[in-house]
């Protein structure tokens, strides 16, 4: 082994190898032929003990394969390309696209991408063709021109047609009810003269009724004539519109709206305003824009960007009462009593009773709502002082109860029922249950102004809490609440106002079905209203002719189908509907 010194350049490529191949090759040659022991071969040529052991035993069992290989030319020529190039070239000499270029090269054979033709263009060094209009386009197949929605060109002449939304006809008699026409004049809702603002807003309402993913998909109906006659156009308004028309309106528009909307349901005594389930919200946000904050998405288990919204459920009902999608950081703990405003306004007097989540408000705030007699079960955080002073609590002092719910797998908790102090709270005691053996790893605290209720009625109610939970998935789902990544940029306030209207009709429509009462809105639209229908337009009427379904008996037992219903959008003609 020459010193350091006298090693020249060309022997330091063999003693010093950089390449991991060639270092291997020379450290295996070295104890193979050389004869160097395996430590020293290892020190020489960087490897550990170790690894170099575990070279050895690759190389014996021919893991490590050939070290020189021939390495295989690939082809010089280009298959598909190469013979058409000429053909390409003369196509862009005469002005075609490469969509044109690609249709020409199909009829000749020639199956190539439009990345490829594109490719061999910009090697022929060819610019990109300037924006034609429609009359310089080669004559071929083109997507159709839907006309304009204008409320001016539409008319009841007398026809038959097909739609494939027949089951949406069911819903105009409650919207005729509950005379949605004239809350939105209420609210003094913008509209245009060829969109009138009912018209805009019915359009609207129909995707989420349909459960239409994206706004943008209303261009798979503008020609359905069954949609337009149910929002009372000539067409449904196309995509720009419904983001144009939606940022148009403001907050106080939208609260009106709602107002108006809870009255009418109100009336119809499917808010009996006994309990309330509140919570929160967060709608994935996966736009740029450096504003909206970020708030915690459950179902991804992390905080992200995303809108935070507060909704209000009747208990009793399971129907959405109050929405509000305008909030900030810091401006959580409040909506609480924004809701207890919201309905005193509406009644005169607070609501009764509330259950929401732990992290819902402060405890400050629940002192608020015990000052304005208002009951409310709730959660308190497990910390880990709580769960030691748990711990310590002898086996005596648990309490077995049992739930009346035969459904329920865990029905018989063990409970410590006692009254605790809270500073924010202030020098008023509240009771706090202790529960355990409910289905959960740790234990669970309830906290409560109530102090009459048995703890297993306490149980039990805040359990149903978990419906509000329930109506929220379904609104995602179906009614596509998260929607939000959409290419049409649709206020987020409408959107979920909208989902509201939505869940309030599905549930009205739900109350009437015998054995559904319970039914989510998706069970409903796929079981009685997802189907296409025959609609006849006469001088008096319009016959909505539903198809046979296993599940139409229900709905002619409802009676939501026997009376006509005069529909104002349709200049005083009746809707009637006709099962064969």
């Amino acid at each position: 082994m020459p010193t350091p010194d006298a090693i020249t350049s060309e022997a330091r490529f063999f003693l010093e190898p950089g390449h991991p191949r060639q270092r291997q090759y020379e450290a295996l040659r070295a104890y193979f032929v050389e004869g160097l022991p395996s430590p020293e071969a290892a020190r020489r040529f960087g490897y550990t003990a170790g690894s170099f052991r575990v070279l050895c035993h690759k190389f014996r069992q021919g893991a490590l394969g050939a070290f020189f290989r021939d390495l295989l030319r690939g082809p010089q020529v280009q298959a598909k390309k190469d013979p058409a190039r000429p053909l390409i070239i003369a196509l862009r000499k005469q002005n075609l696209s490469i969509y044109d270029i690609q249709d020409a090269l199909g009829q000749q054979g020639h199956a190539l991408s439009l990345t490829a033709i594109h490719e061999v263009l910009r090697a022929e060094g060819f610019a990109r063709l300037p924006r034609r209009r429609d009359e310089e386009r080669p004559q071929r197949p083109r997507p159709a021109r839907a006309a304009v929605a204008d409320v001016r060109q539409f008319h009841l002449a007398p026809r038959r047609f097909a739609t494939a939304l027949g089951g949406l006809f069911v819903f105009v008699p409650w919207l005729v009810r509950l005379d949605l026409e004239g809350l939105v004049a209420t609210a003094e809702l913008p509209g245009t003269r060829m969109i009138p603002a009912a018209q805009a807003v019915r359009a609207t309402l129909a995707l989420k009724l349909t459960s239409t993913e994206r706004k943008s998909h209303i261009m798979d109906l503008v020609f359905d004539e069954g949609l337009a006659l149910w929002t009372g156009l000539n067409i449904p308004p196309k995509t720009t519109f419904l983001s144009q028309y939606s940022s148009r309106l403001g907050p106080r528009r939208l609260a009106a709206l709602l107002d108006g909307w809870v009255q009418a349901l109100r009336g119809q005594g499917v808010l009996p305003g006994q309990s309330f389930n509140l919570d929160f919200h967060s709608i994935p946000y996966f736009g740029a824009d450096e504003f909206v904050e970020k708030h915690y998405v459950s179902r991804r288990s992390r905080r992200q960007k995303s809108v935070l919204v507060f909704l209000a459920q009747d208990a009793d009902t399971r129907v959405l009462c109050y929405c509000d999608a305008d909030l900030r950081k810091g401006e959580e703990a409040e909506q609480v009593l924004a809701f207890v405003r919201f309905w005193t306004r509406q009644t005169g007097q607070p609501p009764p009773h509330l259950v929401f989540d732990s992290q819902l408000t402060t405890y400050r705030k629940l002192a608020a709502l015990t000052a304005q007699g208002i009951t409310f079960i709730t959660l308190r955080r497990r910390t880990p002082k709580l769960l030691r002073e748990m711990a310590l609590h002898p086996r005596s002092a648990w309490r077995t109860v049992e739930l009346d719910v035969p459904q329920r797998l865990y029905r018989t908790p063990k409970v410590i029922d006692q009254q605790v102090r809270l500073r924010e709270y202030g020098k008023a005691p509240l009771r706090q249950l202790l529960i355990k053996d409910l289905g959960h790893e740790q234990p669970t605290v309830l906290l409560t102004n109530d102090a009459h209720a048995t703890p297993s009625a306490l149980i039990i109610r805040y359990a149903r809490r978990m419906l509000i939970e329930n109506g929220l998935a379904d609104a995602v789902n179906f009614l596509h609440l998260d929607a939000l990544s959409s290419a049409v940029a649709l206020n987020i306030s409408f959107d979920v106002l909208l989902t509201t209207i939505a869940t309030g009709l599905y549930r009205l429509l739900a109350l009437k079905l015998r054995g559904f009462e319970r039914a989510q809105p998706r069970q409903i639209w796929r079981r009685f209203l997802k189907s296409p229908a025959h609609i006849a337009v006469t001088p008096t009427e319009v016959v909505v002719e539903l198809p046979r379904r296993a599940h139409n008996p229900i709905l002619i037992a409802s009676g939501l189908l026997d009376e006509p219903t005069t529909v104002p959008w349709w200049n005083g003609r009746q809707l009637r509907f006709e099962i064969p």
